[in-house]
């Protein structure tokens, strides 16, 4: 299952796209979503935008809060699907949370070859450490990475301080302070003990009592659970029933309910084809 951080992650990609690519230090252009279908593809893929400039290209952008040795192969695989489907050259940037997400992979290129022999294949991508972050860079960024501020470099004295800012910056430019200091609790939560965080965020906002909070939480677990379902779905049905069809793939992509889609799943070995088995959704 997702973790309720994976969900806020992915949101304040999508709505702020246009400010990520400041801290990962990529090339500035207008931003644009990509098209359904290349997401339903690459539906693991973290975020996926679309940079219009000079040379236009798409940020691939990947979160990361622990580490896995197959990490950079597995972000080799969308890199390539996204440069084969868009035609256009990808850059890819993966974001490690905290230290235990760090490890060899993260150090050096990814390298291809034979024993013996030179590489035949060399794959860079960007690695940017939270942790090793000026905060500054995140306290003055847009507002899509101001929640993200209190995991850069920053000592525990002076987080107080760090979220004093952002609460006067939410107060004076955004119209959702609770959704992104509730984004902001969550977040924390890859590096901070529960004591440490409900003390900073008293007579910020009661964060138990929080609609908004507990509405995140909800939707980064359904979230979370429908995507694995979908998967599942996806593969077990793949194998017996073949592929569907692009109508019957955005059919799967729309069930939102982890209920429905694990009820589908146990239907995949009873039907003949993914129209019979989608018929009634």
């Amino acid at each position: 299952m997702a973790k309720p951080y994976d969900s806020v992650t992915k949101q304040l990609m999508e709505e702020y796209p246009q400010d990520w690519l400041k801290p990962i230090e990529f090339p500035f252009g207008a931003v644009e979503a990509l098209d359904s279908d290349l997401s339903t593809i690459v539906a693991e893929a973290d975020k996926l935008i679309k940079v219009n400039a000079a040379q236009p290209y798409i940020a691939h952008i990947e979160m990361q809060a622990s580490y896995k040795s197959d990490m950079a192969n597995r972000f080799l695989m969308y890199n390539a699907v996204v440069d084969y489907k868009t035609g256009l050259p990808v850059r890819t940037a993966v974001i490690l949370l905290r230290p235990e997400a760090d490890g060899r992979v993260m150090r050096e290129p990814l390298r291809k070859r034979f024993e013996g022999e030179e590489p035949y294949h060399t794959f860079h991508f960007r690695v940017i450490r939270l942790w090793e972050m000026p905060v500054e860079t995140f306290l003055e960024g847009g507002l899509g990475v101001l929640p993200f501020a209190p995991l850069c470099k920053v000592s525990e004295n002076d987080l107080p301080r760090v979220i004093r800012r952002m609460e006067e910056r939410l107060k004076e430019e955004s119209d959702d302070r609770a959704k992104m200091l509730a984004a902001t609790y969550i977040l924390m939560g890859v590096r901070y003990d529960q004591a440490l965080m409900d003390r900073l965020f008293r007579g910020v906002m009661d964060m138990e009592e929080s609609v908004t909070y507990q509405a995140i939480l909800r939707k980064g677990e359904a979230r979370g659970e429908a995507r694995g379902e979908r998967k599942a779905l996806l593969l077990v049905g793949n194998r017996r029933l073949g592929q569907p069809s692009a109508s019957l793939l955005a059919k799967i992509e729309g069930i939102s309910s982890p209920e429905r889609l694990e009820a589908l799943l146990l239907r995949v070995e009873e039907v003949e084809s993914w129209s019979e088995l989608l018929a009634n959704e």
